[in-house]
């Protein structure tokens, strides 16, 4: 019996394996095909032990497939195998063509459903202790990418840079010292900024500092995509909890008379 075309769009969250949602799981059991994306964690895919794996993502600027033809394969392969599973990481409605693939697909009627995925925008941030949100220090946030379809620098960074919101660059490491000089320009010379990547996942490297040293401390710690950039108050929290977290242990150590030692 022929199997009716489908396609679900599944985000995969941000890195962590723990991060993907039950939905998502249920998705990728009843998959006959999944396309994935490089930003996925290879073990996502041991959830669809039976289905044909196909990568679709890109490395280094190199595109397996382009747009248009990830298109033509969801249609082909829902056509001839049944249920096919675009899986992205993130949420695949936040930067990740999701809408272009659902509305390509149900043009050739397809059935199609989408699970949304926990955001690396607002995740990424808050497991390395950055709230993108804190009272007293941001009542918003802005999610901006830093490359446009014509790779160049998004205008909305311009306008956030006059703003007092948090704001959340995500695909704009490339484009790390043009943003740095919007801030400047706003006189944001010492507003704190964090660059974290690989973020939630095993290998996560951070580095932090100010708009007019930021650029110093990616080359020190060799910080590259894939990465996002949060400039803000609110990287000061980050700061505030590791103190806190110090303090604690000092005042532990010496309540209990044990020698004292701080994990960074």
């Amino acid at each position: 019996m022929r199997k009716q075309p489908k396609l679900t769009v599944v985000g995969a969250g941000p890195g962590d394996i723990d991060l993907l949602t039950l939905k998502a799981i249920k998705a990728l059991k009843s998959a006959d095909v999944v396309l994935y994306d490089a930003l996925v964690h290879p073990d996502i895919l041991e959830f669809a032990p039976s289905a044909e794996r196909i990568f679709v993502g890109k490395r280094r600027g190199c595109y397996a497939y382009q747009q248009e033809q990830i298109n033509e394969l969801i249609v082909a392969r829902a056509k001839t195998h049944g249920h096919v599973v675009r899986l992205k990481g993130g949420d695949p409605f936040v930067f990740g063509r999701g809408a272009e693939e659902i509305e390509y697909a149900a043009s050739y009627g397809l059935e199609t459903a989408v699970v949304p995925g926990i955001s690396s925008s607002v995740a990424v941030p808050a497991a390395s202790g950055i709230p993108v949100t804190k009272r007293g220090a941001a009542e918003s946030f802005w999610v901006i990418t830093g490359t446009t379809k014509n790779h160049q620098l998004s205008g909305d960074v311009a306008l956030a840079a006059k703003s007092n919101a948090t704001v959340i660059i995500l695909m704009g490491m490339s484009k790390l010292n043009a943003i740095v000089t919007l801030f400047e320009a706003e006189g944001k010379a010492k507003m704190p900024v964090a660059v974290i990547q690989n973020g939630t996942r095993e290998d996560q490297k951070v580095g932090v500092g100010t708009i007019a040293t930021i650029g110093e401390e990616v080359r020190k710690q060799q910080l590259t995509n894939p990465a996002i950039i949060i400039i803000g108050e609110v990287v000061n929290h980050r700061a505030k909890l590791n103190e806190i977290a110090q303090n604690y242990t000092i005042e532990s150590s010496i309540k209990q008379n044990i020698p004292t030692r701080v994990i960074e």
